[in-house]
């Protein structure tokens, strides 16, 4: 299986951007989602140097539309998976189909734009925390009144809140660990965020979506989201709750992802990707930096993507487990029975409870592809629903 991740903010370069201008068709692009987000992409993806573009609300959009730019020079029915770090669920919620492009680019200008009304309003910050304990440096964190607001894996915990507090954390760190300040607007991912949450939330009530054509996975929890509208929920959570990339990339693990495409500005995610997975094997990976790199990119894809055929076949609707757990498939629902839209097909069981597996396609159950109490991860295929084009 394929991934394609969109990095988040902090990962953008000057002038990254300016090779892919070169492409027919991009700068009337760019100007296009200039008008829709508010910034003038093409000067900060150019021109504008780092302080400029580490500005929340210019970054945000910025890095969005960079991810989409690339990504329409790929043959993404190929792809498998997509995921995005912070903002750049943005840019895999488009990737997804779940939301046009134009629909995400205007939400990250939004999002941007409240993000950094919102560090205005007290002073706050972030701080890695390296090393150490997992579990005595969220305490530990949570002691000093400051929130975990980041989990990358390999290590380190992101701790968000007032800037005094973030002083007195770093004057008493935890056991074995090594704090470093970021040089960051405020805490995102935390509740400091609560009004650019809001002010998403009434935007994003107008956004029209649709399911996912292929994994999608969440930053809150690393599970594969299922529903459209749930999608855009979780975007809008996402802006107060922590980002979850470790869980992200055990479900990639768990998955048996064997390629990686990082959109630009790559390499962030690449390098936590080779980290956290070294132990259990690295995928492949191509960072895509540069209209140079799409060739090393669409050959990836070709080896590790979804094979296309020209030829009549089946039309199959995979329905996909939302959560990890063990599944239960729906009693007296056997292959060769109709289904209808949204009726249950089974049922995952976890530690939390049950979770309901339904079906977002009226067909015919034409195969189980998990039986009664198989071991499931987030976005594992359970089901096949199919019909005839």
């Amino acid at each position: 299986m394929l991934a394609v991740l969109s990095p988040g903010q902090g990962a953008q370069k000057p002038g990254f951007l300016a090779t892919w201008l070169e492409l027919p068709g991009a700068e009337a692009r760019l100007r296009w989602w200039s008008a829709l987000s508010g910034v003038d992409l093409i000067h900060l993806g150019t021109e504008a140097g780092a302080d400029e573009i580490k500005d929340t609300a210019r970054t945000q959009p910025l890095l969005v539309a960079a991810a989409l730019l690339a990504a329409e020079h790929l043959p993404l029915y190929d792809v498998g998976l997509v995921a995005g770090h912070s903002v750049g669920e943005l840019s895999a919620a488009a990737l997804a189909g779940v939301l046009p492009a134009e629909a995400a680019v205007t939400l990250a200008g939004v999002r941007g734009r409240e993000m950094a009304a919102a560090c205005a309003l007290e002073p706050t910050g972030m701080s890695a925390v390296l090393g150490g304990d997992e579990a005595e440096v969220l305490a530990a964190i949570e002691a000093a009144g400051l929130h975990p607001a980041n989990r990358n894996g390999a290590g380190q915990i992101v701790a968000a809140g007032a800037t005094e507090a973030l002083g007195k954390f770093a004057a008493e760190p935890p056991a074995k660990t090594r704090i470093i300040s970021l040089p960051v607007a405020g805490a995102f991912h935390s509740p400091y965020m609560a009004p650019a949450e809001r002010a998403l939330a009434a935007l994003a009530g107008g956004v029209t979506v649709s399911d996912p054509a292929r994994i999608l996975l969440s930053n809150l929890d690393g599970a594969a989201v299922v529903h459209g509208r749930e999608v855009l929920q979780r975007l809008v959570r996402q802006v107060t709750a922590p980002v979850r990339w470790d869980l992200c990339m055990r479900t990639l693990r768990d998955l048996g992802v064997t390629g990686v495409i990082e959109l630009p500005p790559a390499g962030t995610l690449a390098g936590l990707i080779k980290r956290e997975l070294k132990p259990y094997g690295v995928p492949e990976i191509v960072t895509l930096n540069s209209p140079d790199d799409l060739p090393a990119a669409r050959d990836l894809i070709a080896r590790h993507g979804v094979a296309p055929s020209l030829e009549p076949t089946p039309l199959f609707r995979v329905v996909v487990a939302a959560s990890a757990g063990t599944f239960q498939p729906a009693e007296g629902l056997d292959e060769g029975h109709d289904v209808r839209t949204g009726q249950i097909v089974g049922q995952i069981v976890t530690r939390q409870g049950n979770v309901e597996v339904a079906a977002h396609a009226a067909g015919v159950l034409t195969e189980w592809l998990a039986h009664h109490d198989d071991p499931v991860a987030p976005g594992q295929p359970v089901a096949r629903i199919g019909g005839h084009q």
